[in-house]
């Protein structure tokens, strides 16, 4: 099996590491992530490339993920065969290929053994306005690391364990440092949704706030007028990313510090304090991306623009309004023994399906963790009378019906939804 090929136990978690005259750095990665990638699609894979003698290596964000130790979620692979060879290697050896939309950019999908595999051949970007590029294909693989955005995302990873690692990528995953591979400016003029992308990447790398290389930093800020040519949709899925990563309170706030701000659908008065504390409050219960943001929003008429620019979905809209709505009036209640009771009326009475949902990120923006633990342990209750129970007893006014059936869930509600359907229909007979 291709696996058994380079991963011997002796060799496992074994680091060689050697430097090229082309300032290239090689390492010997051998570990059971690594190890639990060849499945029997990708042993097929290489063994196609292997016969006809072109290079297939794992490319970008899969290395980065295998130096952390972590076995990667997707993995793509770059290689020194064109588009054209790919396919005629692949239709000699019966593999089928699917989904034909990235071919212009050098990518055909393989599908062996039920997997399928992304491969690209490696490019060269030959003219860019920011947002796309045209590519010419290449064999050099440095090359194709040097139009890559980050060092560290920029490394290649041979399928006998080699790492191939030209701009210092791993030293910079070690030292936990994000920096972008060459010029700053130049790789964000190529494509200025990197601006963003760095700010993801550092709050999945650093291990603190604040430690930025001062001329990235500058970059970005020259640049930003450029995040205007962006769509809102690519934006949207960067911010939302960045959110729900580390030190997302620093960096929202460098995207306002930085001017970044009003080119992003952000209101130009974002109450940043506002959302420090809220991500202070609520990073550690896992907030939804909206949730921190809707701290920078002072009006509702804030998420509207928002979803102008960035097309949001349904879903997070309505939860900008609903927690720029009643931050401050739904809160806890005075009751210490049941201070959770505001929350569950609230609820009860809602005629929304998902209001529990947005309840518990209020409580994560408010920063009440032992409520929130309470109410996701807590089920909605069913007010037990019904209309019909009324008629029974011989209410016929559709008016008069609704206004008992009014009174009676506001009895059920006082006594913490305790009370029975008979102990409620005896109150009738008493008044």
């Amino acid at each position: 099996m291709w696996a058994k090929l380079f991963l011997r136990p002796s060799f496992v978690n074994r680091v060689h590491l050697t430097w090229s005259c082309r300032a290239l750095l090689t390492m010997q990665l051998k570990t059971k992530e690594f190890e639990s990638l060849f499945t029997d699609g990708l042993v097929g894979l290489a063994e196609i490339f292997q016969k006809n003698q072109f290079e297939l290596r794992i490319a970008g964000g899969a290395v980065r993920d295998l130096l952390s130790g972590k076995r990667p979620e997707d993995v793509d692979f770059a290689t020194t065969a064109t588009p054209e060879e790919m396919k005629s290697m692949f239709q000699t050896a019966g593999v089928r290929m699917i989904n034909n939309k990235g071919e212009k950019h050098g990518t055909i999908t393989a599908r062996l053994h039920e997997e399928n595999f992304e491969v690209t051949t490696l490019r060269v970007d030959v003219q860019t306005d920011g947002r796309h590029a045209e590519v010419e294909f290449t064999t050099d693989w440095q090359k194709d690391a040097e139009r890559r955005d980050l060092t560290i995302n920029s490394m290649f990873l041979g399928l006998d364990g080699t790492l191939y690692d030209y701009f210092q990528g791993y030293e910079d995953l070690k030292n936990r440092k994000v920096r972008f591979v060459g010029s700053a400016s130049l790789r964000i003029q190529e494509d200025y949704l990197r601006i963003l992308r760095y700010f993801r990447f550092y709050g999945r790398v650093a291990a603190e706030p604040g430690q930025h290389e001062p001329e990235t930093l500058e970059a970005i800020r020259e640049n930003a007028r450029g995040l205007a040519g962006i769509s809102g949709e690519r934006i949207w899925v960067e911010l939302k990313k960045m959110l729900v990563g580390n030190h997302a309170g620093h960096l929202l706030e460098l995207v306002y510090e930085l001017g970044l701000a009003q080119y992003t659908g952000l209101p130009a008065d974002g109450d940043v304090e506002e959302m420090k504390q809220v991500w202070q409050r609520a990073h550690v219960s896992s907030p939804k991306p909206m949730t921190v943001l809707a701290a920078l929003f002072r009006k509702q008429a804030d998420v509207e623009n928002l979803d102008q620019r960035l097309k949001v979905s349904r879903e997070e809209k309505n939860l900008g309004l609903f927690l720029v709505k009643y931050r401050r009036d739904l809160v806890k209640g005075h009751d210490e023994h049941d201070t959770m009771k505001p929350y569950t009326d609230f609820i009860t009475d809602s005629r929304e399906p998902d209001t529990q949902s947005k309840v518990l990120e209020l409580l994560k923006y408010q920063g009440e963790n032992k409520l929130l633990d309470e109410l996701r342990r807590w089920s909605i209750p069913r007010f037990p009378v019904s209309g019909h129970d009324l008629r029974k007893l011989g209410y016929t006014s559709g008016k008069e019906i609704g206004t008992i059936l009014q009174e009676l869930r506001d009895m059920w509600k006082k006594s913490r939804y305790q009370m029975s359907k008979d102990e409620l229909l005896s109150t009738l007979s008493q008044s």
